[in-house]
């Protein structure tokens, strides 16, 4: 049987997390307890995502010519993501973020980019074909606006399904975004600013989702965290709830989402089946630690939910 097919073009970070007794002082130089590294970037995790759940997936982006780089697609092979179009430059390092986290869990984070934003509207036009013969491209917003843009072109010119993941958050994009989304899929703080509408209930989420419809989305798939997931179409709202558990780790749970979502549109499955579907595999993500560490590969799922 024939995987589902899917390309991601979208970013590639890799997190360096050091564990202090508290955030350092300007100047200061502390002594952490313990280190960690974990491959991340939007774009990665959502590929990974949908590789774990027997996703034949192709992955479009740019690391660096360094340690951290190779070590990047040797997980993407390692996970069997096809790197035919992962491209490297020795211009900039890859994507890092460097992390420092207290013992209270507050944070510090640095994000350098790198060679996320050399990609380039060639690279992404090379990558023609890997889109074509995918039933679903999925983007985000940590690469630059006219990459993302290129991508969505191309997929809407060769009669690919496209899910536009609109983070990390902007208060504007350019309208074009929302007439090449089949599915614009943010969450509420995203919402939030883009629409500049606060959302605290399913009822203001449903209102501000068809803001974004109004905008030119083909369909919107707001993300509630414990409260499941909302779908707004130009007819209909339907709210998707989620069996509640006791989270671990939210990082990545919008990934774990997004890629899962992917796979089970790819796979044939309905929308409001795939979003059930994907709920689901992102309330266990949450109850394990890290980001791409958290997803469940399919092996570990219920039949049911994977079949």
């Amino acid at each position: 049987m024939e995987k589902p097919k899917i390309c991601v073009v979208g970013a590639c970070n890799l997190d360096l997390i050091s564990y202090v007794p508290r955030l350092p002082r300007m100047g200061e130089t502390l002594h952490g307890d313990r280190f960690h590294m974990g491959f991340g970037g939007k774009g990665a995790n959502q590929a990974i995502m949908a590789a774990k759940l027997g996703g034949d997936v192709t992955m479009v982006t740019k690391l660096g010519r360094d340690v951290f780089g190779e070590n990047t697609l040797k997980n993407f092979k390692s996970w069997g993501v096809n790197p035919q179009h992962v491209h490297f430059t020795d211009q900039a390092f890859s994507g890092v973020a460097p992390i420092a986290v207290d013992t209270e869990g507050h944070n510090s984070i640095i994000i350098v980019t790198g060679a996320n934003d050399l990609l380039t509207t060639a690279e992404v036009e090379a990558a023609r074909p890997a889109i074509a013969s995918s039933s679903i491209l999925v983007c985000q917003l940590e690469i630059p606006l006219d990459i993302n843009l290129t991508a969505l072109r191309i997929a809407r010119e060769e009669g690919v399904k496209t899910i536009f993941n609109p983070a990390p958050a902007l208060s504007e994009i350019p309208e074009e975004f929302y007439h090449l989304s089949d599915i614009f899929c943010p969450n509420e703080t995203e919402t939030e600013l883009l629409t500049g509408m606060a959302v605290e209930s399913v009822k203001d989420a449903e209102n501000a989702a068809k803001v974004l419809i109004e905008r030119g989305a083909a369909s919107v798939i707001l993300t509630l965290g414990e409260r499941g997931s909302l779908l707004v179409t130009g007819a209909t709202t339907e709210h998707v709830p989620v069996d509640p558990v006791k989270p671990l780790d939210t990082t990545g749970a919008g990934d774990a989402f997004v890629g899962s979502l992917a796979f089970f549109l790819a796979a044939g499955k309905s929308l409001s089946d795939s979003i059930e579907r994907a709920n689901k595999i992102a309330a266990v993500s949450v109850q394990a630690s890290g980001t791409q560490t958290s997803f469940p590969e399919a092996k570990d799922l219920p039949s049911e939910l994977t079949n």
